[in-house]
């Protein structure tokens, strides 16, 4: 007689004030515990992670930064390294080189897919505290096969964005602060994983992209429809995936964002617009105070380079005017700010 599959695998994924999270839920699980352990952060790309020693320093488990082939073992924690996604097959670690998801990689969603269509049931999704919403549709899939959510309570997050995205786009089992996660995991591993849904063809495709494979207009077309947006990655048309949650895009480069982080990059771009804007007008007035006082004392010459000078900002100027303005026309929702 077949033995009933467990919940054995937890994926985690934080950011911003996540750490502390980490290194609570860490201490509190004991070193027998019968399960693997995939952790995912936002970290920098070009940079060395330390968060694996960092854990490791707090942990009676073994913390490692993942190696890409590295077979999974019951009992150990794998830290996602730097510019891979953490992706999980049947028996071993996979670090893909796929496009960045919501503008990062290592990215949250990813992590969660591939623990959704290699392990199913036995997979627990755990979303700690960041900003924006990376994590939520990782989570939504690891529920749609039958796995287990949980969330860090949004009060007890340092940033509840993520952990508010996360209880809006699935419907979550468990929600607790740091100091209690510990606790609920070993409450969980170990039990009956349940029934086991069959991924479907979406998830499947999504996690062969952060793997690294080649994705196309026509293979986009199965998941998604096109927009009227376009990729700040790559600046091709970016296509809304279908029945997505939360509400998704990605490029047939594969670069993928929620909304609400193509919104935030949106909001980027347009200050950074702005502020160019007032910096180009600032050297226009500048440079025609120079002109003036070179014609006062005489200095023709000197006088019509900074007039031409001065034209050539003035152009400039005018150009990102016109872009700001055309960013107010496009008809995007008032920030409550703006209200």
């Amino acid at each position: 007689m077949a033995s009933t599959a467990k919940k054995d695998v937890i994926a985690i994924g934080g950011s911003a004030g996540s750490s502390a999270a980490l290194k609570q839920l860490l201490s509190d699980l004991p070193r027998d515990l019968p399960a693997s352990i995939f952790v995912s952060t936002h970290i920098p790309a070009h940079s060395p992670s330390m968060l694996a020693d960092v854990l490791a320093g707090c942990a009676t488990l073994p913390v490692t930064q993942a190696i890409d082939g590295q077979p999974i073992e019951r009992g150990h924690v794998y830290v996602a390294a730097p510019d891979r996604h953490l992706l999980l097959t049947h028996s071993a670690i996979r670090l893909g080189v796929g496009p960045r998801e919501n503008m990062v990689r290592p990215s949250i969603d990813p992590l969660f897919r591939s623990a959704a269509l290699a392990f199913g049931s036995r997979a627990v999704g755990v979303v700690l505290s960041g900003m924006l919403n990376d994590g939520a549709s990782g989570l939504h899939a690891i529920k749609s096969v039958g796995g287990t959510a949980i969330v860090q309570h949004p009060l007890d997050a340092e940033a509840d964005q993520m952990p508010l995205s996360a209880l809006e786009a699935a419907e979550v089992d468990h929600v607790a602060p740091a100091d209690g996660l510990g606790a609920l995991l070993m409450s969980i591993v170990g039990a009956d994983a349940g029934p086991m849904y069959p991924p479907s063809e979406e998830l499947r495709l999504e996690v062969e992209i952060a793997a690294g494979e080649r994705l196309g207009s026509d293979r986009l077309l199965k998941i998604a429809r096109p927009s009227a947006l376009s990729c700040p990655d790559c600046h091709g048309v970016l296509s809304e995936v279908n029945g997505s949650r939360p509400l998704r895009y990605r490029c047939q480069i594969g670069h993928a964002y929620t909304a609400d982080n193509l919104a935030a990059h949106i909001d980027e771009v347009d200050e950074a617009v702005r502020v160019a804007m007032r910096v180009m007008e600032e050297r226009v007035t500048l440079v025609e105070r120079m002109a003036k006082d070179a014609r006062q004392t005489g200095r023709a010459a000197v006088a019509e380079l900074y007039e031409a000078r001065a034209e050539e900002y003035r152009r400039y100027a005018t150009t990102l005017r016109e872009a700001a303005v055309t960013s107010l026309r496009l008809g995007r929702a008032p920030r409550e700010q703006d209200i």
